[in-house]
Order: structure tokens, then sequence, then C-alpha cells
């Protein structure tokens, strides 16, 4: 994929133009910002930009088939072996940027999920952005860039990226999704301007399972405790999306505030449900519903501290009910 066929990041894609264009590259960026917005797209274009024969990027000579492929032989990616960067990773990739490029004019390293490395990694990765070799080139990629060695960050041009804009979001998804207006503005809302969420395996927790979710959630009293542990054992074992789940259940405590304080319908995300939101906003208070956006950020702390996921959903649960 080139910079022209990237969405938004127009900035970012500039200054890495000129960069090229006046063969003044750092010898190390930091692309930092959301999980899923393009920063490796935008990595994997500046590569394909540098090893291009043509020079442009075009897609169609052999150096960017084999960037498309990921097997290019100067082109090296480094990410997490579970759920570590592990510092015999960083000192293979050491050995192999010693060497000179085999076809391109440098070698590029991608380094997906910075954060990741374990701080013997980052100590060792440390060497190697203190004495650059003009051949090599390491793209450093992270949503949570704060997680990473001060002293990394401070040895790389940092370029950080933002969400993409709702609008535009919808409208790509309305057309290569092929999906209604109403479900294109629930997507671009829940997937928070991040394509890798919006056209992955979140689609069908966004549009149909949620439906069903809130549904279920909103059956709930305080005196049905069975059906309120059966629904917690059920969200605590999608380990994998909780805190996607949480995301649909903060849009919509959000929306029946938006509701109560005489919002238009266009700011909320939950569109579909406009009856519902009515009816609960109906017999809601608003220190009510503060209280739930409350509980829903604590269990997303508690869940980033490891507590047990189901004890974290009854709890939970126990307070949206109340």
């Amino acid at each position: 994929m080139t910079f022209a066929q990237i969405l938004g990041h127009d900035r970012q894609k500039d200054i890495l133009r000129r960069a090229i264009s006046s063969d003044r590259l750092a010898h190390a960026y930091l692309f930092e910002g959301p999980e899923g917005v393009g920063k490796r797209l935008v990595a994997l274009a500046l590569v394909r930009a540098v090893f291009c024969l043509e020079g442009t990027g075009c897609g169609n000579c052999s150096a960017c088939r084999k960037v498309d492929h990921h097997n290019h032989p100067d082109l090296h990616l480094l990410e997490a072996e579970g759920t570590l960067i592990k510092i015999e990773q960083v000192r293979a990739l050491q050995k192999e940027l010693s060497y000179r490029p085999l076809e391109a004019p440098k070698k590029i390293c991608l380094i997906d999920g910075a954060e990741k490395m374990n701080p013997a990694a980052g100590n060792a990765l440390l060497k190697t952005l203190e004495e650059p070799s003009g051949e090599a080139l390491l793209i450093l990629l992270s949503a949570k860039p704060e997680k990473v060695l001060s002293t990394i960050r401070s040895r790389c041009q940092r370029l950080p990226f933002s969400r993409l804009p709702q609008q535009l979001l919808q409208q790509v998804l309305i057309e290569r999704l092929e999906v209604d207006e109403v479900q294109g503005h629930i997507l671009a809302a829940l997937s928070e301007g991040s394509f890798k969420k919006a056209f992955g395996k979140d689609r069908d927790l966004y549009l149909e399972k949620r439906r069903s979710l809130l549904k279920a959630v909103t059956a709930l009293s305080p005196g049905s405790i069975l059906p309120l542990f059966e629904l917690a054992e059920e969200i605590a074992e999608d380990k994998d999306r909780l805190g996607e789940i949480l995301d649909i259940l903060q849009a919509f405590y959000r929306d029946l505030l938006l509701h109560k304080h005489g919002r238009p319908e266009s700011e909320m995300v939950n569109l579909d449900l406009a009856d519902k939101i009515r009816r609960v906003a109906a017999r809601a208070s608003v220190p009510a519903l503060l209280r739930k956006l409350e509980a829903i950020d604590a269990s997303r702390h508690q869940l980033e501290r490891n507590v047990n996921r189901q004890l974290a959903m009854e709890v939970l649960l126990l307070r949206l009910a109340a």
C-alpha cells in the first residue's frame, strides 16, 4: 500500500515523503498512537518507498511485492513472542543489522508493540540506537509509548498518530462493508477511529451481540442474583474482548446521560436503540447513571491489574443492576 492509498494521517505522510526526497530520514522513528489506526500501514508504505526500484513505492516492482509479502531480505519484523519481546530477539536483530543490505539501500526493522520489550531487550536495543549504522533504519510502533524506555524514546524521532475522524471512518465502512448508515455510525463510534476494530473480529460484537448484551444487562435487578452470576460468567469467558464489551456498556450509559440532558440523537452511539434509551433513561437519575459509568471505569482498572475476571464482572453487574 502506498502513502496515497492510506486514509488520513496526511501530516505524518508528508513528513516522511519530504524526509525521503531530501535523503534525510532519521535513523529511528517511534510511531505512537492508538491501536489499529494505521501506524503499521504507514510504516510499510515507508519501507516500500525506500526499497522501491522506481523510487515511488509503485507496488509493481519486485522490491514492492517482496515488502507486501514480508519476504524482502532487508526487511525485518520484530514482534512479541507470547507477551514480551525478549533480549534474544533483539540480539538476533542486531546481528542482522550488522550486515550490509542485500538488495535495498538500507536495512529496515519494524518493531511492532515496542512497549512489550522487557527491560533487558530494551537496554540491548539502546546500544543500537546509540551507535546507529548509516545503513539501518528502525521503526518502532507503539500504542503505549509511555511504557517504552525513556532513553529509547529520546533517541527516536517521535511521530504521533491520532484516531481517524468518525465521519471519515463511517463513510469508508458504509462503502467497503456495504452496511447501512446506522450500522456505519455504530461501528465507527465504537471502534473509536480504529480500522482494525471496525473491520476485524469486533464487527459482529458491535453490530449483533451488542443488542443482546444490553438487553440482558438492562433486564437485571438487584434480586436477580442467579441470572446476574450467569451473565457475569458468560462475559468473563470472552476474555479477549472484555475491553470492547466495557466500551459497549460505557457507550450505552453515556447515551442515557445525553438523552437525560436533551442532546440530539445524532450525538449518541446506539442509534438503533433509541426507544430502549428513552425507556431506560425515564427511570434512571443522572447521579445513578454517573455511578454506573464510574463502576465501568473501576472494572477496567481492575482488569488491567489482572484481578479475577469473573469476580470483576459480578461486582460490575451488581453495581449496574442497583
